[in-house]
């Protein structure tokens, strides 16, 4: 049967294998995508990994490889020794179109320039319809996104773009580039991919398989905290408030709050005699435990101890033995620790805290709160935060990871004793354990008895091998798991919504600063969130971080782009918008509300995906209207993770918080004066709002256009 050597090599060679197999099948939909023709006659096969036949001849570059640069960055006046950069179009194995750009005329021979074909691919790739998914753009990545996913690993990268720039896809192909480039480090530690909601997640989830990347961890802020998914939001003041960096210290004088000591002598009747705790051992023990600097707790067996060593003394005292050795003292603290009464009273004195308990407690008192808040929020914040249990929402998680840290962890082992029916659920676990054992012994007795293998091998052997000892897990997994976790590379998408007490749980899980920041300032529609990078990033990174800017808008076409910059102007007459590489020759429009129903039936049928962005507000409303027009329109209701059905819908009506980093060939926007006016920054959730179609763009409304939308024409469908 071999030795254990031989079956451990036999089981790593087959998860080597599974593992190479599944990347292959990711990646084979545009497997191989370019051709590299050079001035020395090399030609050299681009695709989105890397092949060799059985002689180790390369059949295909891998993109990220330093010799396929050139495909992304040469040009005619730097040809970096390239005469032709071809793309090739396949559908699944078969080439179904060539598109070439001319680099050097002049070293190509005749035969070479008879077989020149078409133009660049770039275009061509931006006037698909969307499939409700993002794709990968490995085939058509410009120069000044090659740069950025090309950067060094070490230090935080801010990527500034406006709408349209590639910013998404372009921190996931450079999730890609960092996973082949430094691949032992973060394939150990993995990478963090932050996005804005549940459903951008949805969207972007393909893009770093279909690369042949499978070990990412993929999550919003609301998923951060492990066992713990934000199922809404909250208002936008709320909101603010609970990402305010003040929380960050009422949350630590909650936790100073349970650790207070009354002032008054508490009784603990023993039977024969009772024992008291006066305020002297009280601040003895509490002083003990909190120079001890430890998390709650942690800290709370030291306050446990030195009371238990008083207590002990004095029982001792009680008793008539005066002075006794460390071992009488070790009995009797220990008699005493398993007290009812003593136990209560120590639980009560220094509870064990979870993040959840101490939130929920926090929220549910109004003493609590006016303690913990003090003079650092006003009466009317404190009111704000009140409220009785309920779900948890997607603010509350960054300070759960706060109280985590305050807290620390809790002995489970201290728990499970203390809990009333230990005993008897550890003696059903072993006797379930015990039967299952018995169960997979028959099974091996029998298995070797139909094989004839009785006399070779034993049963018992033979059932611990084949014993399921659960799932591999893979690093993302393990990670997902693990709130202290620490990423060898965390990308944060649409990071100007973050708040400050955000950043702290996002800046706990990547203590190297190993970063890549991806947003726009322009587009930041939360309360709280960022007004500068230098505001976000200096209170951890000051004078480390760098700053790379997108400036082309490949999605955005020109007409559209004309309206949102009004907008864009309005936020900030000092912003610039991103250039647009082209036109779609529609003109964005608008229509009375009562066309909507009308209107998104027209643009379903006309074909590619529509979005009805609607304020917060009206979206139920708005959500009926729609989807008792057409068929298959689904609604995406706030904080909740989008199926693939409203991915893959015709039509996908949405708040703009939840269209952010989303795009559709055709957008329907609701009362813009109205999302405008809903939140302190409505002007940038308006300027999202407007930059999410990459072909026509309408508006529908009944309150007055404001001036900014003057540039909208009647809709020529009415």
């Amino acid at each position: 049967m071999g030795t254990q050597q031989n079956r451990s090599e036999r089981d790593t060679f087959a998860g080597m294998y599974a593992a190479r197999l599944a990347r292959l099948w990711a990646v084979e939909r545009g497997l191989a995508f370019g051709r590299l023709d050079q001035a020395d006659g090399q030609r050299f096969y681009i695709g989105k990994i890397g092949m060799t036949d059985d002689e180790q001849n390369r059949l295909l570059i891998d993109w990220r490889a330093p010799v396929a640069q050139p495909f992304y960055r040469a040009t005619p006046a730097r040809p970096m020794g390239v005469t032709r950069r071809r793309h090739l179009q396949t559908r699944g194995r078969t080439v179904i179109g060539v598109e070439d750009d001319l680099l050097d005329l002049d070293a190509m021979s005749e035969a070479d320039r008879v077989t020149l074909s078409g133009e660049a691919a770039l275009l061509a790739a931006l006037d698909e319809e969307r499939t409700g998914r993002m794709r990968d753009i490995v085939a058509t990545i410009q120069a000044e996104q090659d740069r950025v996913i090309r950067a060094d690993l070490s230090g935080v990268l801010v990527v500034q773009g406006g709408p349209g720039t590639g910013k998404t896809v372009v921190a996931l192909h450079r999730a890609a580039y960092l996973l082949y480039s430094h691949r032992e480090r973060l394939e150990r530690r993995g990478v963090l991919i932050l996005g804005p909601n549940p459903t951008f997640l949805r969207y972007i989830e393909q893009v770093l398989p279909s690369l042949g990347e499978t070990d990412a961890l993929l999550s919003t802020v609301g998923e951060l905290y492990p066992g713990i998914t934000a199922t809404r939001r909250d208002r936008p003041e709320v909101a603010a408030l609970k990402g305010d960096p003040r929380m960050a210290e009422v949350l630590a004088r909650a936790v100073r709050d349970r650790q207070r000591v009354p002032r008054r002598p508490i009784e603990l009747p023993l039977g024969r005699y009772t024992l008291t705790i006066d305020g002297r051992m009280l601040d003895s023990a509490r002083s003990k435990a909190v120079k001890s600097r430890r998390p709650h707790n942690a800290a709370r067996a030291i306050f446990v101890r030195s009371l238990l060593n008083a207590l002990a003394r004095q029982a001792a005292r009680k008793l008539g033995k005066g002075l006794i050795d460390e071992e009488e003292l070790a009995d009797l603290r220990e008699d005493l620790r398993t007290e009812p009464v003593v136990k209560a009273a120590l639980n009560r004195l220094w509870p064990y805290l979870t993040p959840q308990r101490l939130l929920l407690g926090l929220y549910g008192s109004a003493e609590r709160l006016e303690y913990a808040a003090g003079e650092l929020l006003t009466p009317r914040e404190r009111e704000l935060l009140r409220r009785e249990g309920g779900e948890w929402t997607d603010s509350d998680v960054p300070l759960l990871d706060e109280a985590a840290e305050l807290l620390g962890e809790i002995d489970e082992q201290v728990l499970r004793a203390s809990a009333a029916h230990a005993e008897e659920e550890l003696a059903a676990a072993r006797l379930a354990e015990q039967r299952e054992r018995e169960s997979e012994l028959a099974y091996a007795r029998e298995v070797l008895e139909l094989t004839g293998l009785s006399d070779v091998m034993e049963a018992e052997r033979l059932a611990e091998r084949q014993r399921d000892e659960g799932p591999h897990l893979t690093t993302a997994e393990r990670a997902a798991a693990d709130r202290t976790w620490a990423y060898g590379h965390v990308i944060v998408d649409e990071a100007q919504e973050l708040t400050p007490m955000a950043w702290r749980a996002v800046m706990r899980r990547i203590p190297s600063r190993s970063m890549t920041i991806v947003g726009d300032i322009a587009q930041t529609g939360a309360s709280g969130g960022a007004r500068s990078w230098a505001a976000v990033l200096d209170p951890y990174v000051a004078g480390r971080w760098r700053q790379e800017t997108l400036t082309v808008n490949y999605r955005t076409p020109v007409e559209l782009m004309e309206v949102a910059a009004d907008v864009l102007h309005a936020i900030d007459p000092s912003l610039e918008p991103p250039r647009s590489v082209r036109h779609s020759g529609a003109r964005p429009w608008a229509a009375p509300l009562g066309e909507l129903a009308s209107l998104a039936k027209a643009s379903a049928e006309a074909g590619g995906k529509t979005a009805v962005l609607a304020p917060e507000s009206m979206l139920e409303e708005v959500g009926a209207t729609v989807t008792a027009a057409v068929g298959g329109a689904v609604l995406v209701r706030p904080g909740v993770r989008a199926g693939a059905e409203a991915l893959d819908a015709p039509v996908a009506i949405m708040g703009v918080t939840d269209a952010k980093g989303l795009e559709f060939d055709s957008v329907i926007v609701v009362e813009p004066a109205r999302i405008a006016g809903e939140s302190p920054r409505g002007l940038s959730d308006l300027y999202v709002a407007l930059t999410r179609a990459t072909q026509r763009l309408g508006v529908v409304h009944d309150l007055p256009l404001p001036a900014y939308l003057r540039r909208l024409s009647p809709c020529p469908n009415i």
